[in-house]
């Protein structure tokens, strides 16, 4: 076998340990897949901008949406990616084709299911939120070509996922970085209006999304098809029946689609407090959210890997080799995320200058930003501690965990700091730190009860 098709092999304390280099090889593309996921949002806001500002209204709210279903849909997807990893750990990779297609069958129904959901409700419930000037009308169109968008990056990201626990995260870089540049060319051809097509705007610039998206979908599915593998792992072979096997999946799928959901919610949340506070508050804490996203791509994306070389070890049966990659998580995530909140406190006035011209907002972002390096670390080792949980089939407590932290006391500690207590978006920024530091604590708390026996 060539090392193209070697998989990263799982940890095991019986053998001469890899150092971080599995861990580093899988998780620097999976942050940059990551980041392309996020960039293709920002490119349709930039494009659509700078062609118009009432356009760019419609966007943001066709988008905005369709960016919390993609986001709790594809927890739904996270049992893919955990069984994949748990399967070649406990020697059955030939079984992982089985999950696959599994997996693409309930991506497909998942898909089809949120986008009837935004495409016939979404513009409705618009319409009856009272929106101003017309924006519910602008933006339904958007809304609705966006959601039919989320078929094919629903399935891609199922194929991509699988793709990863088999530690090929490569590919799906490049597929979804491809497809950004697809996305930008057609953003700037089609959003003028003088391609040829009777298409402008925000309308435009969905459909370039929803063709990025089909060409992410084709790059993943050739990736798969053509890997000399997918034959001896079962990809091209019908799944025979497994009720118990899908019915894990789903449960995994449902505890990290809850954990997301809450914190998107959670984090809304914060921006209805900032709205009640002022227009600059509003501005302030945008920024420090966009900042923080970005920074979230990195220890999101050593979860991931932390992830796959936990449950790989998890199959195995070898709960030493479940701390070491554990551990190893841990402690690069620390190093990292520390290294970037140097960088955004020697760097806050110039990245807050970055987005803003007023003198105002550029000095309140710039002590946001400062104050919000006290949450980074934390914020990083819980989603680590979290998917360190899941790789092991532990799905409801990091969960619960979410929904305590999140929704129990970061909104009320936001409401209080922020608007009782005066704080404004320091305040947010406050309860923002409370609740990671507590959700961080609280979830390795539970891995270290998990894996007590091989302490």
């Amino acid at each position: 076998m060539s090392r193209a098709d070697t998989d990263i092999l799982p940890i095991s304390a019986t053998l001469d340990p890899p150092g971080y280099g599995p861990l580093l090889r899988l998780a620097g593309p999976v942050v940059m897949s990551r980041l392309g996921i996020m960039a293709m949002g920002l490119v349709d806001a930039m494009v659509v901008g700078r062609h118009s500002a009432t356009e760019l209204g419609y966007q943001a709210l066709g988008w905005a949406p369709t960016a919390v279903v993609l986001t709790t849909s594809i927890g739904l997807l996270s049992g893919i990616q955990v069984l994949t990893s748990q399967a070649i750990g406990e020697g059955r990779a030939a079984d992982t084709g089985a999950i696959l297609r599994r997996g693409l069958v309930y991506a497909l129904w998942i898909s089809i299911a949120a986008s009837a959901l935004l495409f016939f409700a979404g513009g409705p419930v618009m319409h009856h939120l009272g929106l101003a000037g017309g924006l519910a009308d602008g933006a339904t169109p958007v809304l609705q070509i966006l959601s039919l968008s989320l078929i094919p990056i629903l399935i891609g990201d199922a194929g991509m996922f699988w793709l990863e626990a088999h530690g090929r995260a490569v590919p799906g870089t490049i597929a979804i970085w491809v497809s950004n540049i697809v996305n930008l060319v057609l953003n700037l051809w089609l959003v003028p209006g003088d391609s040829g097509f009777a298409v402008s705007g925000a309308v435009a610039s969905g459909w370039a999304t929803f063709a990025s998206r089909l060409v992410f979908l084709a790059m993943i599915a050739v990736v798969i098809i053509g890997w000399s593998r997918s034959r001896e792992l079962g990809v091209l072979t019908p799944a025979p029946k497994d009720p118990a096997a899908t019915a894990e999946m789903r449960r995994i799928g449902y505890g990290a689609s809850m954990s997301y959901f809450t914190e998107t919610l959670a984090f809304a949340s914060m921006s209805i407090f900032a709205g009640w506070i002022g227009a600059n508050e509003v501005a302030t804490w945008a920024t420090v959210l966009n900042v923080a996203a970005l920074i979230f791509m990195v220890p999101l994306g050593l979860s991931t890997a932390t992830g796959v070389l936990v449950g790989r070890a998890f199959g195995a049966g070898d709960m030493a080799g479940v701390r070491l990659a554990a551990r190893r998580g841990f402690t690069l995530t620390v190093a990292l995320t520390l290294v970037i909140c140097v960088g955004v406190a020697l760097g806050n006035d110039a990245i807050a200058a970055a987005y803003t011209h007023d003198p105002v907002v550029q000095a309140m972002t710039a002590a946001a930003l400062l104050l919000s390096t006290l949450f980074f670390v934390a914020d990083g080792l819980q989603v680590v501690g979290a998917q360190a949980c899941r790789a092991q089939s532990d799905v409801w407590v990091p969960t619960a965990t979410h929904f305590a932290s999140y929704l129990l006391v970061m909104m009320p500690l936001g409401y209080g700091f922020a608007i009782l207590m005066g704080l404004g978006v320091n305040g947010l920024v406050w309860s923002v730190i409370v609740a990671s530091l507590m959700s961080a604590s609280l979830l390795w708390g539970r891995f270290l009860w998990l894996t007590r026996a091989a302490a």
